[in-house]
């Protein structure tokens, strides 16, 4: 039986960053590390978006923004982002860029094959694959199981769920240097629902229908909708030139909780998503980050996490979310109605003093808030 340092069960966002710094880091030069994922990363099978003002992956940026705008059925404003700017990665260029570097170092491999177990065994850790088993000091374990989330009540779920096209339209319709953040003139449905709309040209974008609630749609729904959106905004004839869906969980479920001295669960499955948002690409960065550092000096992964008052701010959110999915365009509109961005972004970005954090909760609906924080305290 093969015996690694370090074993990734899942090689998604958080293994592959976790393993690029990992890379930049003497420490773990000669220890021995595996990933494991079933896909082989080929494809480019998603792309992530992000506020940035540190040049993070300026090298595969595949598009950038210096505007964008947000809507309700009341108001549209248009915003610069400076400081920031509004980033897109594509997977299929992620993936190579780590998996280029993964093999100059020849400490690393990874391997496509399934996880179907790993346990800790006391003094070490055993991984199955359908086809072998290894050995480790420690497992990352990147995959995410959804039911522990449904066998309890404590702490809601709502999902980030979405069906996007990438359109070539007739009509020049977009504007090429402002992002669409958020448009929440469509019909909401007792549910919090907006478009997302990723500008290549004035004919070319990645149009999203999202929403931001408990449970899924038909993919027929969701296709409707961006239709009619297209419709309403005088597109023309369009061709769809790559389509997506995706899911991504909006939790504060505390995830750490099933660490153990040798496990520890990273990326989605170890709560790293921005519970607020669903943003996982810069929180990822940072928890990586952090992550290396903790390795140099700790051996018991139960002591990695570290609860903040951020994470207060996100349950008392996901809480209205699900209990008053209807008024999400209200709390997002008062947030983003007046004032500059660069403070929101610096809050979502878990960056802002606390002085700062009461400037952006008090643009929001106040007796929502307080209610759920009352329900909090008595629960």
């Amino acid at each position: 039986m093969q015996h690694y340092h370090y074993i990734f069960t899942g090689s998604g966002l958080a293994a592959l960053i976790t393993v690029e710094q990992m890379l930049q880091n003497e420490y773990f030069r000669d220890l021995r590390i595996l990933l494991l994922d079933a896909d082989a990363k080929k494809n480019n099978d998603r792309t992530w978006c992000f506020w940035d003002k540190q040049n993070h992956y300026n090298s595969i940026t595949h598009r950038t923004w210096n505007q964008a705008l947000f809507a309700d059925e009341h108001f549209s404003r248009t915003f610069d982002l400076a400081p920031y700017t509004y980033k897109m990665v594509r997977g299929i260029d992620f993936y190579e860029e780590i998996l280029s570097k993964i093999e100059q170092h020849p400490n690393v491999h990874f391997l496509q094959e399934a996880v179907v177990d790993f346990q800790e065994m006391g003094a070490h850790c055993i991984v199955k694959t359908h086809n072998s088993s290894f050995s480790c000091n420690y497992i990352f374990n990147s995959i995410f199981r959804p039911e522990i989330i449904g066998q309890q009540k404590k702490y809601p779920l709502v999902q980030q769920h979405f069906v996007g096209w990438r359109v070539k339209t007739e009509n020049p319709v977009f504007t090429a240097d402002c992002v669409t953040f958020m448009d929440f003139s469509v019909e909401q449905k007792n549910n919090t629902r907006f478009m997302y709309v990723l500008p290549m040209s004035e004919n070319e974008a990645l149009v999203e229908y999202t929403l931001f609630s408990p449970d899924l749609l038909p993919k027929e729904a969701y296709e409707a909708e961006i239709k009619a959106y297209l419709e309403k905004h005088e597109a023309g004839t369009y061709e769809i030139l790559e389509t997506e869906q995706g899911n991504i969980p909006m939790t504060c479920y505390r995830f750490w909780k099933h660490n153990s001295k040798r496990i520890l669960h990273i990326g989605s499955a170890g709560g790293w998503t921005k519970a607020s948002t669903g943003y996982t690409f810069k929180n990822t960065i940072k928890k990586s980050n952090a992550l290396v550092q903790f390795l140099r000096t700790q051996n018991d992964m139960r002591k990695f996490h570290q609860k903040n008052r951020f994470w207060f701010y996100d349950l008392l959110l996901i809480d209205l979310l699900y209990h008053k999915n209807q008024i999400g365009s209200r709390i997002f509109g008062q947030m983003f109605r007046r004032g500059k961005v660069e403070p929101i972004f610096k809050f979502l970005d878990e960056e802002s003093s606390f002085s700062e954090d009461l400037n952006i909760i008090l643009r929001c609906p106040k007796r929502w808030f307080v209610l759920a924080l009352a329900h909090r305290i008595f629960k």
